[in-house]
């Protein structure tokens, strides 16, 4: 279960919730478990085969909030109190018809709003009990509330920063020419739970050439002495509140001209992007802030992903920092601000921080050094 949020503020959530819908015409929000249900009622859990489902009424509806779930899994809830936020616990048993159980608490909406992660078993099942219901993504009414992160959740952010901040501070303990990428990422694994986290939700060692492929995780390669090493890193808080930090090490030896004059170029463009976050600016002006430097230096078709991604209770949210996304940034906005450069065969690096959007410019959550650290 996730560590209580306070109820006013749960409260809040689902108001905002069904303001939304109404002005997007959505008559109502069915959530089912996931990150958009831990947001609204602080419900953890994953979705089953057994449907688990938060009905949320557009504002002006009389209906009160239910949530539908079997009966098995309805002592999970009891610590919520879920009454007192004015949410129904309506409970089915196996061998009943959950889908009909929501088509009756609906009561028949013409259009209606799933969430993006719903199973499609489940969308199916909805669609079977409401064929007259015009469906669509929860996601464009959910994200206008996620995307502004309240004073508790940059609190919590600013948590998560610092925690893995701590776990680069440790990489002269793993990082070591004659170790495997994998022995290197089962420690640095430990060492993110070590530092405050509930798990490690990813580890990237990408040394020497695999530092090249941005998704490159681990594999048995050793590493050699001189390599480039991509160390990118994160995972939750108990809170559920994500972090997410990169950082370049060089094991055992000075790299190249060539690669530190790479660096350099790569380290400007970075905090180049970062110095430009404040409200006003639009998520495709910071990520231009980016790419405009590496491309004047020669290295733009060596930078092949945006510049980065909202964070929260996950990893990867709204907004996206990307050529094209017209979003103005507001306070409380939290996103990633990470270019990279590319060499096949070669190496590659990433510099990676969390931002978030302040009243007046721009706060960094992740504060060791950008530095070519070698090791």
């Amino acid at each position: 279960m996730t560590p209580a949020v306070p109820t006013a503020l749960l409260a809040d959530r689902l108001r905002r919730a069904g303001e939304v819908a109404a002005d997007q015409d959505v008559e109502l929000l069915l959530i089912t478990p996931g990150t958009d249900l831990r947001y609204l009622i602080g419900a953890d859990g994953e979705s089953h085969e057994r449907l688990t489902c938060l009905l949320v009424p557009a504002a002006g509806h009389l209906a009160p909030p239910a949530i539908v779930v079997p009966r098995l899994e309805a002592p999970g809830l009891a610590a919520l109190g879920l009454e007192s936020l004015g949410v129904e616990v309506i409970t089915w048993q196996d061998g009943e018809d959950p889908y009909l159980l929501v088509s009756d608490l609906a009561g028949g909406p013409t259009r209606l709003a799933v969430t993006d992660t719903m199973p499609a078993a489940h969308v199916f099942g909805v669609r079977d009990a409401l064929p007259d219901a015009a469906q669509f993504l929860a996601g464009p009414i959910i994200r206008e509330l996620r995307m502004r992160k309240d004073a508790a959740e940059v609190a919590e952010l600013r948590a998560a920063g610092a925690a893995i901040d701590r776990v680069h501070a440790r990489m002269g303990e793993f990082l070591r020419v004659g170790r495997t990428e994998a022995q290197v990422g089962a420690d640095i694994a430990a060492a993110i739970v070590e530092e405050g986290h509930t798990s490690a939700a990813f580890v990237i060692v990408g040394s020497g050439p695999n530092g090249a492929s941005p998704h490159h995780e681990v594999s048995d390669r050793v590493i050699e002495r001189g390599d480039m090493v991509v160390i990118d890193i994160g995972g939750p808080l108990p809170s559920g509140y994500n972090s997410d930090c990169t950082r370049m090490y060089a094991v055992g030896a000075e790299p190249a001209v060539s690669v530190r004059e790479a660096y350099a170029v790569l380290q400007a463009a970075q905090e180049r992007s970062v110095a430009s976050v404040r409200p006003g600016v639009t998520a495709e002006q910071v990520d231009a802030a980016a790419r405009e430097p590496i491309t004047e230096a020669g290295l733009g078709e060596r930078f092949i992903h945006r510049t980065g991604h909202g964070i929260g209770l996950d990893v990867h949210e709204d907004p996206y920092i990307v050529g094209g996304n017209a979003r103005t940034l507001e306070p409380g906005m939290a996103f990633s601000v990470e270019p990279g450069v590319y060499l096949d065969g070669e190496w590659g690096a990433r510099i990676e921080d969390i931002v978030v959007v302040t009243d007046t410019g721009v706060e960094r959550l992740n504060n060791n050094t950008h530095d070519l650290v070698v090791l």
